[in-house]
C-alpha cells in the first residue's frame, strides 16, 4: 500500500496504484492500456501502450486528489482520453441507469410518477450528449486546428470556460428525489440504478475536473504559442523585442493590473483598489496591450494563468 496522499510517480508498479486506488481502473481504460500489465512500472505500461507517461499521472493524481503537473500534457492524448470517457457514458453508463430504473419500475404497477421519473433521465442523457457531442465535434477540433498551427477565431476560449459546468448537479438531484419522495417496496433493483447513479456522478465530477484543470489550460497554453509563433514569422518584426514579450516585459504595476483584469476587475474597480486615477489604469492598459498585442480581457486572463501571474482557481471556469 501506498503512503496516503503520496504522488503517483512513473517508478511506481501500476497493479499498487490501482490496488492504492480503483478509480485508476477507469483511467487505464481510457487511455487505452490493457490488462496483463503484471509487475511493470507505469512508466513501462505507458511506454508499451504508446501513452504518454506524464499525461497519464496528471490525469491519476488529479483524479485521486494528488499533487499533479498541469504543463507536462500532451494534448492529443488527453483529447483521446476524454473521447473514450464519452463514449463509456453515452454508450455504456448511462444506457445502463436507464435499463435498471426501467426494470425496477416494470416490476410493479407503472404510474405518472414512473413516467416522469424516466422522463427526467432521458433529458438528462440528451442533455450530456448534447454536451458531449459538442466537444467532441467543436472543441477537440478546435484543439486539432491549434495542433495544426492555425487559431480558429471563432472559437472563444474564455465563454467555453466560463459556461462549462459540472453534468453531475441534476443527476444527483434525481437520486435525492428517489431516495426521499419515491416510495418503493422490494427495491433491489433501484437499490443498484441508484449505486450506478452515485459512481456515475462522481465519475461526470471527475471529468469536469480533467477538463477543467488540465485540458483548458493546455488549450490556452496552445493558442499563445501558436500566436507567438504567426508572430515571429513577420519578417518587418524579426528584430521588434515585443516579439518575445512575457511577463518578464511588464513593470510589477502591469502585472498587478493584469492579475486584477483576469480577476474580473473593470478599470474603475481596479483604479479605486490601487489607489491611481481612471486616466492612469487606461494607460497601464494601452501600455500593456502594446508590449503583449493582446487586447481583450479574455486574452489577458489566458497571458495571466500560462504566465503564473495569477492562479487558475482564482478564475471562475466552471459553473457552481
Amino acid at each position: 500500500m501506498l503512503p496516503a496522499q503520496q504522488q503517483y510517480i512513473p517508478s511506481h508498479k501500476l497493479r499498487d496504484i490501482i490496488e492504492d486506488n480503483n478509480l485508476l481502473l477507469l483511467i487505464i481504460s481510457r487511455f487505452g492500456i490493457p490488462f496483463g500489465f503484471g509487475d511493470m512500472t507505469v512508466a513501462k505500461v505507458c511506454r508499451t501502450n504508446n501513452v504518454d507517461c506524464h499525461t497519464f499521472l496528471s490525469v491519476a493524481n488529479l483524479v485521486t486528489k494528488r499533487s499533479y503537473n498541469t504543463k507536462v500534457i500532451v494534448p492529443e492524448q488527453l483529447i483521446n482520453y476524454l473521447r473514450r470517457a464519452h463514449t463509456y457514458f453515452l454508450d455504456f453508463e448511462l444506457p445502463q441507469i436507464r435499463q435498471k430504473i426501467i426494470s425496477s419500475i416494470s416490476a410493479q404497477d407503472f404510474s405518472d410518477v414512473d413516467f416522469l421519473i424516466i422522463k427526467y433521465f432521458d433529458d438528462y442523457a440528451a442533455e450530456v450528449r448534447t454536451h458531449m457531442e459538442y466537444e467532441n465535434n467543436v472543441v477537440f477540433k478546435y484543439v486539432a486546428t491549434l495542433l495544426e498551427g492555425h487559431v480558429d477565431d471563432k472559437f472563444d476560449l474564455s465563454e467555453y470556460s466560463a459556461n462549462h459546468s459540472d453534468m453531475a448537479a441534476k443527476l444527483n438531484e434525481l437520486k435525492d428525489i428517489i431516495i426521499q419522495h419515491y416510495r418503493r417496496h422490494d427495491n433491489d433493483l433501484l437499490n443498484s440504478a441508484l449505486y450506478d447513479i452515485y459512481n456515475c456522478q462522481a465519475d461526470l465530477t471527475t471529468h469536469c475536473l480533467v477538463e477543467n484543470k488540465l485540458l483548458i489550460p493546455a488549450i490556452a497554453r496552445l493558442v499563445q504559442d501558436v500566436k507567438l509563433k504567426r508572430t515571429s514569422l513577420r519578417p518587418h518584426e524579426e528584430n521588434d523585442s515585443s516579439i518575445t514579450s512575457s511577463s518578464a516585459t511588464l513593470s510589477n504595476r502591469e502585472k498587478e493590473i493584469v492579475a486584477m483584469v483576469a480577476r474580473g476587475k473593470s478599470n474603475k474597480e481596479i483604479a479605486d483598489i490601487l489607489c491611481i486615477s481612471f486616466n492612469t489604469v487606461t494607460t497601464h492598459r494601452r501600455n500593456i496591450a502594446s508590449k503583449l498585442h493582446i487586447h481583450s480581457s479574455a486574452g489577458l486572463t489566458i497571458f495571466a494563468i500560462i504566465n503564473n501571474i495569477i492562479d487558475i482557481k482564482d478564475v471562475k471556469l466552471c459553473a457552481q
